[in-house]
């Protein structure tokens, strides 16, 4: 049995690989070996996290490209792999909660966020995606409009995550109650705390935990 390590190297070269091929040869083989898509997306996230931690010293703009080339690539396999939770007693909606999601503003980076969105979808929330470079004023107005639980904003690069602080101080001014989860590449628990976000998703299995702990709080 391979270990922990070899997977995180197996998926690093999977993401890096220009011809797209490995990636799919990694999820067929995982797959075949029992492993679940969550488990698939768990290492994927991984990867990606390896990739970004080396980034402008191992890997520049073409390899963060082609990872994301290749993270999309998988992700369309492991989707329709991804069961929806059973129906929630109460909820003719059979939805647990809103999330409003996007990368912030002068961040075109969206793989995590895209991850994040599928676990999210796939553990009963209703996802409402603003996609990339999302300014202060799209998120209160997708927030207001939705009536969402949450707001949950990823950055990649260090130089837009002071965006993230700006969107909490807009929250704030604006009197918006959505709870705020901030993650990507660039934030940390640290920086979380920092800002005066409410949680911190290291990676989209943990997003997903401290989504579900911010609406069963904002409940209590």
């Amino acid at each position: 049995m391979r270990k922990s390590k070899d997977y995180k190297i197996a998926i690093v070269d999977a993401l890096l690989d220009v011809k797209k091929k490995k990636i799919e040869a990694f999820c067929e083989e995982r797959l075949s070996n029992g492993a679940s898509p969550y488990k698939i997306i768990d290492e994927m996230t991984l990867g990606l996290r390896e990739i970004g931690k080396g980034y402008k010293e191992i890997y520049f703009d073409a390899e963060l490209m082609v990872s994301g080339w290749n993270a999309k690539k998988a992700l369309q396999i492991l989707k329709p792999l991804l069961q929806p939770k059973a129906k929630t007693k109460g909820k003719e909606d059979n939805k647990i909660g809103k999330v409003v999601i996007g990368t912030v503003k002068g961040d075109v980076h969206d793989i995590g966020k895209e991850i994040v969105n599928i676990m999210l979808s796939s553990e009963g929330f209703e996802v409402i995606d603003l996609g990339t470079d999302v300014e202060k004023e799209k998120y209160a107005e997708a927030v207001r409009e939705t009536g969402a639980d949450i707001l949950a904003m990823s950055a990649l690069l260090t130089t837009t995550r002071e965006y993230m602080a700006e969107v909490i101080r807009y929250f704030r001014e604006e009197s918006l109650k959505a709870k705020i989860l901030v993650g990507g590449g660039a934030a940390s628990a640290e920086y979380a705390v920092k800002i005066g976000a409410d949680a911190y998703g290291k990676d989209a299995i943990d997003a997903v935990r401290k989504a579900k702990e911010l609406l069963l709080a904002g409940h209590t």
